[in-house]
């Protein structure tokens, strides 16, 4: 009866009551503080935030943000925990709001066009650990406030147009690990006495500045500084101050294009720096650097000496020339001691020369393609002619067992003899004791084949000793490129290491090259990632093992070795492994040895434009355990993925920081399972869909984003950017673990991965700084 008298215009209204309310009035405070940011975008080019709108209840599903409630109330409203607008090209400023996101951990801007100063009340979003905003046009000076919030881990603000002095109140940012100055416009003195307090630092970069005076010494007490401490392209002068010797033997100082001078302090890990770290500081002088420390020159006019009778000038010239005497009296003795060693040197490798010539004599030359013995069989004999004595054939898949009937005969301890030709067998080693004709009667097999020769496993021995034996072949060769093949040999015998494949022996003749190494018989770490059938996946201690072994392995070919070898082709399949799972790195030196014997050209293995898919046999047989199979092409992603961004440029010369990064793609293999160009699924390439720069690991300085693999651009941005947990990155089967997997461990080798893979290679570090992080993982 009520609704019948009332009338219609009441009705109305009480119907429009009962009705809920538009979803603009329910948006979240932590959605009108993201909405502050869309109204401070003057441009959105590519409508990052056209989907951020104030009739949605929830900002949770705008593109960009994450949520979360770990530190929520149990069944309260998800709140705001990461912004990524990040390489989308908007226009605006940063506004103050967005520190009213109290639960925000990571903020995500960079390489946008935003301008105007850093907001002070960022500080009152006390959750950040991350703030990400270089490759923006940021102006005024450092934002000192943000050294108030207690958690904050991460400050980049490189690439902008900052300025001003650095405030001592920077000492306030004690829980900092990574501050990132590089290319602003800082200027004045780095402020002295606040290092100390800044016990977490990790990495610090003051790079391309225009900082002045003298660099703190108090700098040489970071604890646990790693990487680089970069403080190259400023205005730095005075001399290096000896307390950056403290440092750890890790970091890699780089103090370039300042105004530097002195003699260099040879103090702790200062000792250790390559000359790389002080070049274009034209002041300074001593090792490393071929700048002699000059003496301090005479007075140029003596003082007058004091009026004294004879007899005493008599005494004082005789007091004068008696310290004289004694320095000579001492010169010569050293003088007379380094000759006598020096002559005791020059007799003991002479010895040895003519010792080791005897010991070839003795064991004598046989001929290559002779029959061993009659009760040999015909697919022996055929087996070991295609192995060293089958020429001008193309390595089809019919000549590694097809019996041959042409071989010549040749008596028993004689030379090599095809076509008036010679060869010899010389052992490296001088434990390593086998006979050519012993080699030659083994049983062998085809271990695999390639553009880099074929490779057997010979047993010698009495069956005890497998010996792998790669034939290079070639064709020609006169006395100047045996012994040149000779010398390469040697280099590459000399390296003896653990973790790296020995160099037995050596063959030569002008139609034939052989290298014999020791044998690894459990495969290669790309066979063991991918899994054989039957075969359980590699635990967690397993592939540390092996990441600290080849690390070991690179960094003594990189230090140790008088060569100084740069690998090269550092690769899954050039790194072996035992029958314990310990790595062996392999192939080092290969591409030269390759030149010499007139297989490839000298540049094959740093060509000037992208390499040519190997076969499947290209890498990784030097002494490897692999079966047998017939060529098959790679992609050119997965074949050339693990080489550095600046290899890939015409004329190129090759440098130990190649290495350095094909050994980080590798590191992220065994950590995520995947290939340098497995692309994310389709559910996450949406979120890293901005373009990438520089930092992302993008290879913008070297023409080309697909010059850095994609797997380095997918972890880069998963810690960068915060957008994905490290559960989510690494490999599943290593989740799957009996002990659970320890994240801090997976945290650390991550974070070697990333330095190991800067795009710019004075970023990355050495690998002996690198051996040296992994050793402490674990």
């Amino acid at each position: 009866m009520l609704m019948r008298t009332l009338p219609t215009g009441i009705l109305l209204l009480l119907l429009l009551l009962a009705l809920p309310l538009p979803a603009a009035v329910a948006l979240t405070a932590d959605g009108v503080a993201l909405l502050a940011f869309k109204a401070a975008v003057s441009d959105d080019p590519l409508s990052a935030l056209s989907q951020w709108s104030e009739a949605d209840a929830d900002p949770c599903q705008w593109p960009g943000v994450t949520c979360g409630n770990a530190l929520s109330p149990a069944g309260a409203q998800p709140r705001v925990v990461g912004v990524a607008v990040a390489g989308k090209n908007i226009s605006g400023y940063i506004p103050s709001e967005l520190g009213s996101l109290l639960f925000l951990r990571r903020l995500n801007l960079h390489d946008n066009r935003l301008t105007g100063a850093i907001p002070a009340a960022l500080s009152n979003a006390s959750s950040l650990h991350s703030v990400f905003l270089y490759g923006n046009a940021l102006t005024g000076g450092f934002p000192v406030a943000l050294c108030d919030l207690p958690r904050l881990q991460n400050l980049d603000v490189s690439r902008n147009a900052l300025s001003g002095e650095l405030s001592v109140d920077l000492r306030n940012c004690r829980s900092l690990q990574r501050l990132i100055l590089t290319r602003n416009a800082f200027s004045g003195e780095v402020p002295a006495g606040i290092w100390p307090e800044m016990t977490n630092l990790q990495q610090l970069d003051l790079s391309s500045n225009a900082f002045n005076g003298s660099i703190p010494p108090d700098l040489g007490e970071l604890p646990k500084l790693a990487g680089t401490l970069n403080l190259s392209h400023n205005r730095f002068s005075g001399v290096v101050p000896p307390e950056l010797g403290r440092l750890s033997a890790t970091v890699t100082l780089d103090l370039r294009f300042n105004n530097l001078s002195g003699a260099i302090p040879q103090t702790g890990s200062l000792a250790s720096q390559g000359p790389t770290s002080f070049l274009n500081n034209p002041g300074l002088c001593g090792f490393p650097l071929q700048v002699p420390c000059r003496a301090v020159p005479p007075p140029t006019q003596a003082p007058p000496p004091p009026a004294t009778s004879p007899s005493s000038s008599t005494t004082t010239r005789a007091d004068q020339h008696q310290p004289i005497k004694t320095s000579l009296i001492a010169l010569i003795s050293v003088a007379d001691a380094a000759g006598v060693a020096l002559v005791g040197i020059i007799l003991v490798y002479i010895y040895w020369k003519v010792k080791d010539r005897k010991e070839g004599r003795r064991r004598g030359h046989s001929t290559i393609g002779q029959h061993a013995n009659a009760d040999d069989s015909d697919s022996n004999r055929g087996l070991c002619r295609c192995i060293w004595g089958c020429r001008g054939r193309g390595g089809g898949d019919d000549d590694s067992d097809a019996p041959s009937s042409g071989d010549e005969e040749g008596g028993r301890g004689g030379k090599y003899s095809a076509g008036s030709s010679e060869g010899e067998l010389v052992a490296i080693d001088r434990g390593f004791r086998v006979e050519l004709d012993e080699l030659l009667r083994s049983s062998a097999y085809v271990l695999g084949k390639g553009g880099k020769g074929i490779v057997y496993k010979v047993v010698v021995g009495n069956g005890a000793t497998p010996v792998a034996v790669r034939r290079l072949g070639g064709s020609g060769g006169g006395n100047d490129r045996r012994k040149e093949f000779a010398a390469e040999a040697r280099a590459v015998g000399r390296a003896r290491h653990p973790n790296v494949v020995r160099l037995r022996a050596y063959y030569w003749s002008p139609d034939e090259k052989l290298i014999v190494t020791d044998f690894v018989g459990n495969g290669n770490l790309a066979t063991a990632l991918r899994g054989r059938p039957g075969q359980t996946p590699l635990s967690w201690s397993t592939r540390l093992k092996i990441a600290k072994g080849a690390a070991r392995g690179l960094a003594y070919l990189h230090e140790c070795n008088p060569r100084r070898f740069v690998h090269g082709e550092v690769k899954p399949s050039n790194i072996l492994l035992d029958a314990d799972f310990t790595p062996l790195v392999a192939d080092f030196g290969l591409a030269r040895l390759l030149a010499v014997a007139g297989c490839t050209d000298d540049g094959a293995l740093y060509p000037a434009q992208p390499p040519q898919p190997p076969s499947s046999g290209g890498g990784g047989l030097l002494g490897g355990a692999i079966p047998y199979t017939k060529p098959a092409a790679l992609g050119l992603d997965r074949a050339s993925g693990y080489r550095a961004p600046e290899a890939r440029a015409p004329g190129a010369r090759p440098a130990q920081k190649w290495d350095v990064f094909s050994f980080g793609v590798v590191l992220m293999e065994l950590l995520t399972g995947r290939c340098p160009g497995d692309h994310a699924s389709p559910s996450t390439s949406a979120s890293f869909s901005a373009p990438s720069t520089d930092r992302s690991g993008s290879g913008e300085h070297y023409g080309a984003a697909a010059a850095v693999p994609e797997v380095v651009r997918w972890v880069r941005r998963g810690f960068e950017e915060g957008a994905r947990p490290v559960a989510e990155m690494v490999d599943p089967p290593l989740l799957r673990d009996a002990p659970p997997l320890p994240k801090k461990e997976v945290v650390a080798a991550f974070h070697v991965a990333l330095a190991c893979t800067e795009v710019d290679p004075e970023l990355r570090p050495r690998m002996k700084a690198v051996a040296d992080s992994l050793n402490k993982i674990g």
